[in-house]
């Protein structure tokens, strides 16, 4: 099944770390972060679940609520979490799906068969409290993921669902921003009556609304 933006992510039940999860119920009026690896045991995916575990206050702040998988059994799971904890000084405090029959992963498009017909890659996806899709991303196995690139592009989506604005290469918070290219100047008056910076035509500049 190919998932694109915008979609609605797929419900599913399933059995996780901290027992039974239906996808949707457990996301409730939250954001989610749903995140596969390889496999247990394995060195990047230790370094990754490790460090999400550890800076999951951020997430929290931002109401997002995670949730990971691969297709290890959940006894595989439960036997991995110490080492978890003891690489990167957090325990688990998150649930990690067991996906031994492949039925999420093949729902969210995780397995590529040209890498490894049997493991899920390393795939990302950020719904919203809609339950559509906001964000894909999808890595090689042999590299890991970038905690503070996922924070920056959740702190993008929910600021451009509040605001009439987009967010320009390599953006921050507290950055300056750009008026959407859909509003009108006309319209821009009324949302931005402080004015903005025309850099061009289409390209006009705001301090970050919420700052």
């Amino acid at each position: 099944m190919t998932i694109r933006l915008g979609d609605e992510a797929p419900d599913f039940t399933a059995v996780t770390t901290e027992g039974t999860l239906s996808f949707h119920e457990y996301l409730g009026d939250s954001w989610g972060l749903l995140f596969s690896h390889p496999a247990d045991y394995t060195p990047v995916c230790t370094t990754e679940l490790g460090e999400l575990a550890g800076r999951k206050a951020e997430f929290d702040e931002r109401n997002v609520k995670m949730i990971g998988l691969s297709v290890d059994p959940i006894e595989s799971h439960h036997g991995w979490a110490p080492d978890i904890a003891d690489v990167k000084g957090t325990a688990l405090n998150y649930p990690l799906i067991a996906d031994s029959d492949r039925v999420v992963a093949e729902l969210y498009d995780m397995i590529h068969p040209s890498m490894n017909a049997k493991v899920t890659v390393r795939s990302v996806f950020i719904v919203g409290p809609d339950k559509l899709v906001k964000l894909i991303i999808t890595y090689p196995q042999t590299t890991g993921r970038n905690i503070d690139e996922i924070l920056r592009v959740i702190d993008s989506i929910q600021l451009t669902a509040r605001y009439s604005v987009a967010t320009p290469v390599d953006w921050q918070q507290g950055d300056d921003v750009i008026i959407a290219a859909s509003i009108s100047d006309e319209d821009a008056k009324a949302k931005f009556p402080n004015g903005w910076n025309a850099e061009k035509p289409y390209l006009r500049w705001v301090p970050q609304p919420d700052k």
